[in-house]
């Protein structure tokens, strides 16, 4: 039982469990659930993989989308296993398969329309099948698709009234004992394929997307459970009300945490780049801050609807309270979820327009959101904002860990399939991973990390992270055999907080290169940065951007004939690194953001695939004969003149890009 009391505890101004390993490092906690001990073990923790952001067919705009994976199918796949996904005309031939397997994953279907779209697809549903909703949503026909996408949303989670009504499939069919149903189904598939064994191969985490969205901003939150302990139902927008995402913490405290069942849960907010700046609004009052800290600890920085660090345009020579070039990376025009909106090629939604850099809410970006949190501990005792990093996919295809540029099927079912994806969600991309340091594969020590921010995301790709902040770490540490376990005695891991003193804190950085799979070997790396946002004298929040090693003019590119990489980075970078502008009475944090080497985009690499190269003075004329081709085989519009795009004339578009990774920040704190 976490209860009320241990709960804000946790929750204190000291965050304890944020300032010091949560071991001894000599022997393993107990575990909260039954199961066989981890054959592997690691008191310096070690980096495992994961998705936590993951639709099936039980989410209505993955089904809607001829997608017809389950949950089962899901996990099937995250353990590398091939799973068949629906072509551009939905037939279902496209066989996707990841290169390397992910060490965990959770399933996290919309809790919003749970019980009305199983009761449209389940065969035992009796008449309520055919009611004119659920016959567009089993349809084949494209057309048909789009208007059963556009129901469901605005009756499920785009509109003000999201809390007061579902649908009138509910008239029809008990949706509260189909939710149910589908609820259970999400548990069982999570408990089938989670590895109890010593083998300790696999982690599942029953999970589900609540999911407002009012007029299109963005409030999303993935609901991750420690354990098979779990609410009732998945407390969902209709539960709350919309944009009341205190409510949700409430219901989770009443429902979970405050109970003796066992259970523990967090929400991790995605996307504020879409949420047109209502995703991180001040606390009302102490308790919404305090629960803000609790149930969300990590943010979703990067997934296939863009990355939300930071943003830069580069057109206009400015960003968004930033002036870092290397934040144009994965941006999408808009500010809200219409930026979905483009259908043959064409942008449906006038609220998927672009939105300039101008007129862009600051807190959409979470670099702003973390200065701004410095500020209102300033002022009000408590930062809001302590929130580490993980990414995920956002996979409405079934496929978790699907983030691989060169091996990427689309997310979106058949809406992203083949061709459409360069017509249609050409913006979009692979999405990213979850990382965690953990001394095993298990649900607890999986769930430990993330509560405790020792976590990190990445572009998709798989390098190896390290981040320590102490005033006692050696300056030689990169060297050391037992850099770990000397990090860890004298310093705070990425996640934690350091009391501020009159020395100046060391910070130790190491990070090595993805190693790849046979055959395909992973990107070098180009450099490391430590990014540190702090509250002036005048309480004005500031950043700065230090490279801190590597090289940024490595020579590094690509062939643009194969993509093919060219040039050479480093296979590991290390660093011992002190701020120069350390002040001892300023609030501040630091996070480290690791570049590779330049990488084809997963768009480039399809257009080539389709003859179409960006690269070539003859593009258009290319995308002309392939356009002309497509057309002749039913395609509407002109697919492939995106391929050709000039990323001198794009504010954030190159057919080259940076893989990253993005460290949770270490906080400190006078």
């Amino acid at each position: 039982m976490i209860g009320r009391c241990a709960r804000l505890a946790l929750c204190g101004i000291t965050f304890a469990l944020a300032v010091a390993p949560t071991l001894t490092m000599a022997e393993r906690p107990p575990y909260r659930e039954a199961r066989e001990p981890c054959a592997d073990y690691r008191p310096t923790r070690q980096a495992l993989f994961g998705d936590l952001h993951v639709h099936s067919r039980l989410s209505f705009d993955s089904y809607v989308s001829s997608q017809r994976n389950g949950p089962e199918d899901a996990y099937r796949y995250a353990k590398g296993e091939a799973i068949t996904l629906p072509d551009a005309d939905g037939e279902q031939t496209v066989i996707a398969q990841l290169q390397r397997p992910i060490d965990f994953t959770a399933v996290t279907d919309h809790s919003e329309l749970l019980g009305p779209i199983r009761l449209c697809s389940a065969e035992d549903s009796g008449f309520v099948r055919w009611h004119p909703a659920c016959v567009a949503t089993r349809s084949d026909l494209f057309p048909l698709q789009l208007l059963a996408m556009d129901y469901w949303a605005s009756v499920g989670v785009t509109g003000d009234s999201a809390g007061e009504t579902e649908s009138m499939v509910c008239s029809l069919g008990d949706c509260d004992a189909a939710h149910k149903q589908a609820w259970q189904q999400i548990q069982d598939a999570a408990e089938a394929h989670y590895d109890r064994s010593a083998n300790c191969e696999f982690t599942t985490f029953v999970g589900y997307e609540y999911t407002d969205a009012p007029n299109y901003a963005n409030l999303h939150r993935n609901v991750i459970f420690r354990n098979a302990n779990v609410t009732d139902t998945a407390i969902s927008t209709y539960d709350t009300g919309s944009r009341n995402v205190p409510e949700l913490w409430r219901r989770l405290a009443d429902e979970c945490t405050d109970t003796d069942s066992g259970c523990d849960v967090m929400a991790i907010p995605h996307n504020p780049n879409l949420a047109a700046g209502l995703m991180f609004p001040d606390p009302a009052n102490e308790q919404e801050a305090k629960d803000r800290l609790f149930f969300e600890p990590l943010i979703e920085l990067v997934q296939h609807k863009a990355a939300s660090e930071c943003r830069f345009d580069r057109l206009l020579g400015r960003g968004v309270d930033t002036e870092d070039e290397l934040c144009d990376f994965e941006q999408a025009p808009s500010d809200n979820l219409a930026m979905l909106g483009t259908i043959f090629g064409e942008m449906r939604a006038s609220e998927g327009e672009p939105v300039s850099v101008d007129d862009f809410a600051r807190r959409n970006m979470v670099r702003n959101v973390l200065k701004d949190g410095l500020a209102l501990r300033e002022t009000s005792g408590i930062n809001p904002f302590m929130q580490g990093f993980i990414g995920s996919t956002d996979t409405h295809s079934a496929s978790p860990g699907g983030a691989e540029e060169d091996n990427y099927t689309g997310h979106l079912g058949r809406r992203d399939s083949g061709y459409r994806n360069l017509q249609d969600h050409f913006y979009d991309n692979p999405g990213g991973l979850a990382v965690v340091w953990a001394e095993e594969n298990s649900r607890d020590s999986v769930f430990d990390a993330m509560r405790r921010r020792e976590a990190y995301a990445t572009s998709g790709t798989r390098p190896s992270v390290r981040f320590f902040a102490g005033t006692d770490l050696a300056g030689d540490l990169c060297a050391a055999p037992d850099m770990l376990e000397q990090a860890y005695a004298s310093g705070v891991p990425m996640g934690g907080e350091l009391a501020a003193g009159d020395a100046t804190p060391r910070f130790l950085v190491s990070a090595a290169k993805d190693p790849g799979v046979p055959g395909n070997p992973g990107q070098d790396l180009q450099r490391l940065q430590v990014i540190k946002g702090w509250l002036d004298a005048d309480g004005n929040t500031q950043e700065r951007v230090f490279d801190i090693a590597g090289d940024a003019d490595n020579g590094a590119w690509v062939d643009e004939d194969s993509c093919a990489p060219t040039g050479a980075g480093a296979a590991q970078l290390c660093s011992v690194w002190e701020d120069s502008d350390y002040t001892a009475n300023q609030r501040a944090f630091y996070y480290v953001r690791v570049l590779e080497n330049p990488s084809c985009r997963w768009s480039t690499r399809q257009c080539q695939a389709a003859g179409i190269n960006p690269f070539s003075s003859s593009c258009l004329t290319q995308a002309e004969a392939m356009n002309a081709k497509l057309n002749d085989e039913g395609a509407i519009g002109n697919v492939y003149d995106r391929c050709c795009l000039a990323a001198e004339h794009e504010s954030f578009y190159s057919p080259v890009i940076q893989e990253r990774a993005w460290t949770s920040p270490i906080w400190i704190n006078p």
